[in-house]
């Protein structure tokens, strides 16, 4: 593996080797199994090179037999809003701390993370003093500061914090660094949010190696036990009741009651990554997560609540399985009337994704809200999101109402010292939305398709104000992808409209 890394000039050669060490014994048990090197080639690459009767691609999961509910008119968020009763919900991911950032170091250093040692290459700026575009993640100095600002300039009732904590420099982590990262990171969102409830969801980054999760079956050396029983503990010693801590340890995923009628479910993506390995062994519903899931919804059902949904990779990237994507897209159909929010990061770029009825494909049944990073990586600026939902009342449907993003302009910080948020927008006063639901949103995509203007500010919004430039094959990329909720299904669900 180090051979074809150094030989290809894939990585350098510290990183090859790094890396080689780190997914040998993982690689080696993995590929011992008796797949075909066509299904292997699926799940890691998708569909195009596997065969059609791959049953690592066709699973199905069982729905209940129960009814699916008419759809109500609440549902569409036609009901009067409450502002009264209106949560704010804070939203911040990827916030990719790196505790060996140098400022002034070399940021082009030809690796997956620069900024951290070594002069400048001639010609070329230092890092900066409070990070960097290039490949390069952020000071605690900067992160201290950046939730400082919000803890004291934002108002939000709780926060929703999707994951990927550790910097890039995935081929020098150990179990050790990785929970140290979670660990420090931790205690400084409870010291600047000392009073607001977190809800955390786990990234593909917190593994060791990176996107390594195997399912509960593996045990000894190679089980994420280190990982499920650290993360039990931090995030039950003060955000999370102590009756989450089984499903965490079980699979990283838990439920947890919001309100009387509202529900949130923290899933753990990385039982779709197509970069986690030991999907391998058995991809079918790995850790029973999508079975459960199902009983969540189902048992919200019954009693009358919303569901909000949060995880960290969103379900229709293609750095989601196929086959578990599909699944997922059937659940969230099914309980349409059920899940009124779904919140991810990961990419990080500001987009959204939209679900659309398997019985009516032009007909939007939910959106997948995909929130900015804070890290800059790579030539972004640092960004958050907060959602305006639908409060506790008699009527509410605890949909989202609206969403506002604010950005840190990172050459200016660099330039000034100072740190001057920008609101960049409103979701419906920018485009002059009537709601957030998911037929608007199927509305603004087709707006998009006709008003270039609209597009441009769209993009321009997706990098944090720092990329505008997309010429017409891009743009009809990039809005085959809002419309594709299910991973390698853009060709088939963009052709229905």
């Amino acid at each position: 593996m180090d051979w074809i890394c150094t030989h290809f000039k894939i990585e350098t050669a510290e990183v090859c080797n790094g890396l080689k060490y780190l997914f040998k014994d993982e690689v080696t048990r993995v590929i011992s199994l008796s797949l075909t090197s066509h299904q292997i080639c699926g799940i890691l690459v998708g569909p195009k090179c596997t065969t059609a009767d791959d049953p690592l691609q066709n699973w199905v999961i069982k729905l209940p037999a129960t009814k699916k509910p008419v759809l109500k008119e609440s549902n569409s968020i036609s009901s009067a809003e409450s502002k009264a009763t209106n949560k704010r919900v804070l939203h911040i991911t990827d916030l990719h701390y790196d505790p060996y950032y140098l400022p002034g170091s070399n940021a082009e250093c030809g690796e997956p993370l620069c900024c951290r040692d070594g002069m400048p290459k001639k010609g070329t700026e230092g890092a900066g003093s409070w990070g960097d575009y290039r490949n390069c993640d952020l000071p605690y100095k900067t992160l201290d500061r950046v939730l400082q600002d919000i803890s004291e300039k934002e108002t939000f009732d709780y926060i929703l914090w999707t994951g990927d904590i550790p910097a890039h420099d995935i081929w020098k982590q150990t179990k050790v660094s990785q929970l140290a990262t979670i660990y420090n990171i931790s205690a400084l969102m409870m010291k600047h949010f000392p009073d607001k409830p977190v809800y955390p969801a786990l990234g593909n980054h917190e593994g060791n190696p990176v996107n390594s999760f195997p399912p509960d079956y593996v045990t000894g050396n190679d089980s994420v036990a280190w990982l499920y029983d650290a993360l039990a503990t931090t995030w039950t010693e003060k955000w999370l009741p102590g009756v989450t801590t089984a499903t965490i340890k079980h699979g990283g995923y838990y439920a947890v009651k919001l309100s009387d009628k509202l529900k949130l479910v923290s899933i753990n993506m990385n039982y779709c990554n197509n970069l986690n390995w030991w999907l391998m062994i058995n991809i079918t519903d790995p850790n029973g997560e999508l079975a459960w899931l199902i009983d969540q919804l189902q048992e919200s059902e019954d009693q009358g609540e919303k569901v909000h949904i949060i995880g960290h990779i969103p379900p229709g990237t293609d750095s989601c399985v196929k086959a578990w994507s599909s699944n997922f897209y059937r659940i969230i159909n099914r309980y349409e009337s059920t899940v009124t929010g779904q919140f991810y990061g990961h990419t990080h770029w500001d987009h959204f994704q939209i679900f659309y009825s398997d019985d009516s494909p032009g007909r939007a049944t939910n959106v997948a809200y995909i929130g900015p990073s804070i890290t800059p990586y790579s030539d972004l600026n640092i960004a958050y999101r907060v959602y305006v939902i639908d409060g506790d009342h008699r009527d509410s449907t605890h949909s989202v109402l609206d969403h506002e993003t604010y950005v840190l302009d990172l050459s200016e910080l660099n330039k000034s010292d100072k740190f001057e948020w920008i609101k960049e927008y409103s979701a419906r006063d920018v485009y002059k939305m009537k709601s957030l639901a998911p037929a608007d949103w199927d509305d603004l995509v087709s707006r998009m398709e006709k008003d270039d203007d609209i597009f441009k500010q769209f993009y321009r919004f997706r990098s944090k104000l720092r990329h505008g430039a997309c010429d017409s094959d891009c743009k009809g990329e990039q809005l085959c992808l809002l419309r594709s909720a299910k991973s390698y299904s853009q060709q088939q669900l963009c052709a229905k409209h």
